[in-house]
């Protein structure tokens, strides 16, 4: 361990700095106004911290830390430049899961650096490894089932409590040893037992509920790094760490509730309960489409239209579309707002930074506590790539794998319209029954292309 009073005082003043970057970074992340230097913020903490730590430290090792510093970073740019808005989940979840194995794997080189280490070094190590390895693995998993490597539906092994059961205890008791005896060759089949643990975790969930475990596994991330902090006497970690760990923990909470279940529920509801998924097939029962030209007749002459995004809109990439039948609407004196759900797209925020994009103006973003009101007073709510958060199944109390889920009210418009590709359901797997309502018409195709469509006929109607 390194001891933190052999720290110059300048380093140390530095580290209070980055770290006060940190925090105003997760200050400023929580409003889409101040998002991206919040963002910009957090960056120049991080590089501030490690440039402290090169001239504190001077590491004997430099030019191998400095290449694998520019493979890193040459790895990690690319990817987020490359990456689209619909596949943002999928490298969250990835670059967390690198979080975690490099936490663990620091922690084990701790480990077989001091072989007279105390029992408080020890379970920290044991923690690390173990929490570092799981959510490792863990993001292995829900990025497979994100980006369809993996089924997403719940995959249960056979005699899954069994197996699980037998895992998570061979994985404990790996641990306890490690502690008792200090050593690295435990450290290690602690960490692979982990490596189990992380992915019999994760396979049992599907669904909707996959993004809420990549934040629960950031926030298990965030708890190993800071542990590995404490491992290396480095203040600025263990603050970073339990920072990463609080907000992940809180946002999966958010999360949870916005998908009406508990956190329980979503992990170890396809081990012992009901599927988390529904079926995939398209729904037989016939529905009321219409052209372009009617529903901009219909959108045209209303007073007040909601519009709501969803993931479907995210993956046509059509949010550009979208801000410019808002705008033909505005033309016409139309009341325009977009209602926001917490959980719409795959992540917090996705439908808010994806808007963004298309400068649609923050104050016509509503969230939905404050959209659900206005729907009574609505002449149409246009559904566009969205399924389940406005499905009425989520208001019955059983029988739905979102049940008691809160979605937009938009079955309480005096009008509805679904652009859709096809019946498919949605990312939960289950049938809308708002679709088959007489006052729902659908019109089917591309999002961006029935966009377009619509604002073409409406700017001739």
């Amino acid at each position: 361990m390194a001891d933190p009073t052999t720290t110059p005082g300048w380093a140390q003043i530095g580290y209070l700095v980055a770290a006060v970057c940190f925090i105003l970074a997760l200050r400023g992340l929580a409003a889409p106004r101040t998002s991206r230097i919040g963002n910009l913020v957090g960056a120049a903490g991080a590089v501030l911290a490690v440039a402290l730590t090169f001239a504190a430290v001077r590491p004997a090792h430099l030019l191998p830390i400095l290449v694998a510093i520019a493979l890193g970073a040459a790895v990690g740019a690319v990817a987020a430049r490359r990456v689209v808005m619909t596949a943002m989940p999928q490298l969250v979840a990835l670059f967390n899961g690198v979080g975690g194995a490099s936490a663990a794997l620091v922690a084990l080189l701790e480990l077989g650096g001091f072989a007279d280490a105390g029992v408080g070094v020890r379970i920290a190590v044991a923690f690390t490894v173990l929490v570092g390895a799981v959510s490792f693995a863990g993001s292995l998993v829900t990025f497979g089932k994100l980006q369809d490597w993996v089924p997403g539906r719940p995959i249960v092994v056979p005699h899954t409590r069994l197996v699980y059961g037998g895992v998570l205890g061979a994985t404990l008791a790996a641990a306890v040893t490690t502690v008792v005896l200090g050593s690295v060759v435990f450290g290690i089949v602690l960490a692979v037992l982990s490596l189990g643990v992380g992915v019999l975790l994760v396979l049992p969930v599907g669904g909707a509920d996959v993004p809420i475990v990549v934040s629960l596994l950031n926030a298990f991330t965030g708890l190993s790094v800071a542990a590995s902090g404490y491992l290396l006497g480095n203040a600025l970690l263990l603050v970073a760490g339990t920072l990463v760990g609080a907000a992940g923990t809180l946002l999966t909470r958010l999360m949870a509730q916005a998908m009406g279940r508990s956190v329980t529920t979503i992990l170890f509801g396809g081990l012992a309960g009901p599927s988390t998924q529904g079926a995939t097939e398209e729904s037989s029962r016939p529905v009321k489409s219409a052209g372009a030209g009617d529903i901009a007749v219909m959108l045209g002459y209303a007073r007040r239209v909601v519009l709501i995004p969803g993931y479907g809109l995210a993956v046509a990439q059509a949010q550009h579309a979208l801000r410019e039948l808002a705008e033909a609407l505005a033309a016409r004196d139309v009341e325009v707002v977009y209602a926001i759900h917490p959980v719409a797209g795959r992540m917090p925020g996705h439908m808010n930074v994806l808007l963004a994009e298309a400068d649609v103006p923050y104050d016509q973003l509503v969230e939905m506590a404050d959209v659900n009101p206005e729907f009574r007073a609505t002449d149409v709510a246009l559904v566009v790539g969205a399924n389940d958060v406005v499905n009425p199944s989520a208001r019955e109390p059983f029988g739905s794998p979102i049940a008691g889920m809160p979605i937009l009210n938009a079955d309480e418009a005096k009008a509805v319209v679904f652009l859709k590709r096809s019946m498919r359901p949605g990312f939960a797997g289950i049938e809308n029954p708002l679709l088959h309502d007489p006052k729902t018409t659908v019109l089917f195709g591309d999002a961006k292309e029935s966009l377009t469509r619509l604002v073409a006929a409406l700017r001739a109607v």
